[in-house]
C-alpha cells in the first residue's frame, strides 16, 4: 500500500495487467469527512478520471467492483440519483458493462438521517448500499462455485429425502437435477454482513498506538466475496481507495497480489495493523523479477 495519489499510481499499472479493481471512494455526501468527499455536483467529473484508468489496467476478463452508498438531497426528506449517475457515466461514457447489480446490507447501520428518520420520523432506515459488479466486456472471469452459500435446512432434507420432479405453476420445470448436492447453494446478490466491530484487532490497535483509525471502513466480507468470486490465486487486486486496506488483507489471506493507495499517510501507516496477524503467502508467490518489477512501477511513479 502506497500513500499516494490512486489516479498517478493507476497510470504507472500496465494494460492488461489486473483481474480485479475493488473499491469504495469517498461518497458524495452533503456533509464533508475528514478523508475528503466530492460534492454531489462534481462527483461524475472527479471520478471519471479514475474509471478510465481502471478499464485501461483492466484485464479483458476484468472487473470493476465499485461499493457506493446513497444520499438525500440537501434539506429535503428525498434521495439524490448521482450514485445512478455514476452507473451510467460508468457504462455510457467509459465503456464498462454492468454484469450485474449487488446489495450490501448493514444491519448495524445507524439511523439517518436524523431529522428524517429520528426526529420527523418521515423515513425509514436506510441498511443497503450498492454494490455495481461492472466489467471490461461482456463475459468477465467468475465462477460462483467459489462462494456457494450453506443449504438451507429445507434443502438438506430434500436433498436426504429425495425430491419429485414437478412443474412449478410459475413455469419453472424442476426436474431429477434438482436434487445433486453441488455443496452449497448459488449465493444472492445481497451480501449481508455488519460493520460495527469497534473491538477488532485494527481499531484496538490503532488505539493503542495512538493513531487515528481510517473512519469509513467495510467488512472483510464485502471483499472476500468478490475476490473469491471473480479471481484466483495469483491474481493482481487493486484498490485505489484503500482506506485501513481491508482489501489488501483479504487478498493477502487469499493468496492474491494486491496493490493499494491511499492519499493520506497516517492511514497508510496505520493499515500495517491488518497484517501484524497475517499469515504472508502473496509474496511466496512472486519470483523475485516479478517483486522487483511491481515494487519498481510504484516507486517510479512517486
Amino acid at each position: 500500500m502506497y500513500a499516494m495519489d490512486a489516479l498517478d499510481a493507476l497510470r504507472s499499472i500496465p494494460d492488461g495487467s489486473v483481474a480485479l479493481a475493488l473499491t469504495s471512494p469517498p461518497y458524495a455526501l452533503e456533509y464533508q469527512k475528514e478523508y475528503g468527499n466530492t460534492a454531489k455536483g462534481e462527483y461524475i467529473d472527479w471520478l471519471r478520471p479514475f474509471a478510465v484508468e481502471i478499464v485501461r489496467v483492466l484485464a479483458d476478463d476484468g472487473s470493476f467492483v465499485l461499493n457506493i452508498g446513497g444520499s438525500y438531497e440537501k434539506g429535503k426528506p428525498t434521495r439524490s440519483l448521482y450514485h445512478f449517475k455514476v452507473l451510467l457515466m460508468l457504462c455510457e461514457e467509459v465503456g464498462f458493462s454492468l454484469a450485474q447489480e449487488c446489495f450490501w446490507f448493514n444491519p448495524a447501520k445507524l439511523p439517518a438521517p436524523a431529522e428524517w428518520v429520528n426526529v420527523r420520523r418521515i423515513r425509514i432506515k436506510d441498511s443497503v448500499e450498492y454494490v455495481f459488479w461492472l466489467s471490461k466486456g461482456p463475459f468477465p472471469k467468475a465462477d460462483n462455485k467459489q462462494v456457494l452459500a450453506e443449504y438451507s435446512a429445507d434443502m438438506k432434507r430434500l436433498l436426504e429425502r429425495g425430491y419429485r420432479p414437478t412443474l412449478r405453476p410459475s413455469g419453472h420445470n424442476i426436474t431429477h437435477k434438482f436434487q445433486n448436492d453441488h455443496g452449497g447453494s448459488i449465493p444472492a446478490n445481497l451480501i449481508e454482513a455488519g460493520n460495527n466491530d469497534s473491538n477488532g484487532a485494527y481499531m484496538t490497535r490503532c488505539r493503542d498506538a495512538g493513531v487515528k483509525p481510517h473512519p469509513a471502513r467495510f467488512p472483510p466480507a464485502l471483499p472476500d466475496f468478490f475476490i473469491r468470486l471473480l479471481t484466483t490465486e495469483r491474481d493482481l487486486v487493486i484498490d485505489p481507495f484503500s482506506g485501513s486496506n481491508t482489501t489488501g488483507r483479504v487478498a493477502e489471506d487469499l493468496g492474491r497480489r494486491w496493490l493499494g493507495f491511499d492519499l493520506v499517510g497516517e492511514y497508510v501507516l496505520a493499515s500495517r495493523f491488518r497484517f501484524e496477524d497475517a499469515e504472508i503467502v502473496s509474496a511466496s508467490l512472486l519470483g523475485p523479477e516479478e517483486r522487483s518489477a511491481s515494487l519498481a512501477m510504484i516507486e517510479n511513479a512517486a
